[in-house]
């Protein structure tokens, strides 16, 4: 039995770190679909923010916004506009909701 209960943690651990790795998983492919469906809507300028595609949509509909947004860099918001991401979210009917925070970015009160 105490062999047994040493062993917990360890298959405790083994479990977490293959669903962090699943989670990762989704989210990158998450990016992938994004990249090639809302690329056009979310780059710099800012102006003009153009609505997006339904294939767009129907990506931002599916993906781990939280996953995402964690995975976003200083590096990236350099070449994605964040006002535009935000507006397509909207667009899409999946809004961030006011304080949200993506990368360094925060979302402001409309």
């Amino acid at each position: 039995m105490a062999k047994l209960l040493s062993l917990f943690p360890i298959l405790a651990f083994v479990v977490a770190m293959s669903i962090v790795g699943s989670q990762a998983e989704d989210c990158a492919q998450d990016l992938s679909g994004l990249m090639s469906e809302c690329k056009q809507y979310v780059m710099f300028p800012a102006n003009p923010k153009m609505p997006p595609s339904d294939g767009c949509c129907g990506v931002v509909q599916k993906v781990n916004i939280p996953c995402l947004c964690s995975k976003v860099t200083k590096e990236i918001e350099k070449v994605v506009c964040m006002q535009k991401v935000v507006y397509v979210a909207d667009k899409c009917k999946r809004p961030f909701a006011h304080g949200f925070k993506c990368g360094s970015y925060t979302v402001p009160a409309k």
